[in-house]
């Protein structure tokens, strides 16, 4: 069986190092925070923690990141490349921009390295449970090679098509989520200041047109303004700003997007940057200026 590492135990990364051990791959792993490389320890005993991505990689045949910006993802696949030989295959679960996943698999190529960029959805909860999408941009071949791999905590694997457009396929996903959660905002907003029963509410439109993932999974926390949990404001901020900086780029207009991105803004700004996507309801309840 072929040695893996995996890179970066954040929120995303350490479920999914933790179901490739479970489905019995060789697999070590390494963070650049010791503490979280020692919880991943405490729960899977017997899966080597590297003190280095050089040592974590060294003997790896498929090499899997899961990082936080585009700096972090650039420096750690860089230095993974030069410990790597060839014929090795490199996987990036990071969402990035499209423009350096482009660059880093045209780095890897020179090296003779496979390249997937295959950014997730599906949350915390999905790689809890193993079913999270993978949105894959890369050769043919080097998609059909991950994809054993990523089945251990996926339930969607697509190839979208060559490098980059792994990317940019989760560049268009957090524009609909960023959309639909502004509106659920809007409409739990409403429901609570019309002295509407939320929880009848739900029921009634949530298995119609009104219905989506966000409202069958966030409404009832948003009713009850728990938010200590999902996937946090910082990260859709860094997300949505890769967004904006692609549409700039292309002439692609969102106005939508750009004026959820300001609202998410005002989240951070009073505190909320660790809180749920789904907190953006709470700057409709505090009375936040501008629509």
């Amino acid at each position: 069986m072929t040695k893996l590492a995996f890179l970066g135990l954040g929120t995303m990364g350490a479920p999914m190092a933790g179901w490739l051990a479970k489905a019995g791959h060789e697999v070590s792993v390494w963070n650049r925070s010791p503490a979280r490389a020692q919880g991943f320890a405490a729960r899977f005993p017997g899966v080597p923690v590297a003190e280095s991505v050089e040592a974590a990689v060294a003997g790896a045949g498929v090499v899997l990141a899961c990082v936080g910006d585009d700096p972090d993802a650039e420096e750690v696949a860089l230095e993974a490349f030069a410990n790597l030989d060839r014929g090795a295959l490199y996987v990036d679960h990071t969402t990035t921009s499209p423009r350096l996943a482009r660059e880093l698999a045209a780095i890897a190529d020179e090296a003779g390295i496979g390249w997937v960029d295959a950014p997730v959805s599906g949350g915390q909860a999905g790689a809890e449970n193993g079913k999270l999408t993978v949105m894959c941009g890369g050769a043919e071949a080097d998609v059909a090679r991950a994809r054993p791999l990523l089945e251990a905590y996926a339930a969607r694997i697509v190839r979208i098509g060559e490098a980059g457009t792994g990317q940019g396929a989760k560049m268009v996903n957090q524009v609909a989520i960023a959309g639909v959660l502004q509106g659920l905002a809007e409409a739990m907003h409403l429901a609570k200041r019309s002295g509407l029963d939320t929880d009848a509410v739900l029921e009634a439109i949530s298995q119609g047109a009104a219905g989506s993932w966000q409202m069958q999974n966030r409404w009832t926390t948003m009713a009850k303004g728990e938010f200590d949990f999902g996937f946090a404001v910082d990260w859709m901020r860094k997300d949505l700003r890769i967004v904006l900086e692609e549409a700039r780029e292309t002439g692609a207009r969102l106005p939508l997007t750009a004026l959820v991105d300001q609202f998410y803004g005002d989240v951070q700004a009073e505190g909320g940057g660790r809180l749920d996507t789904s907190s953006l309801v709470t700057r409709l309840e505090r009375g936040a200026a501008g629509p």
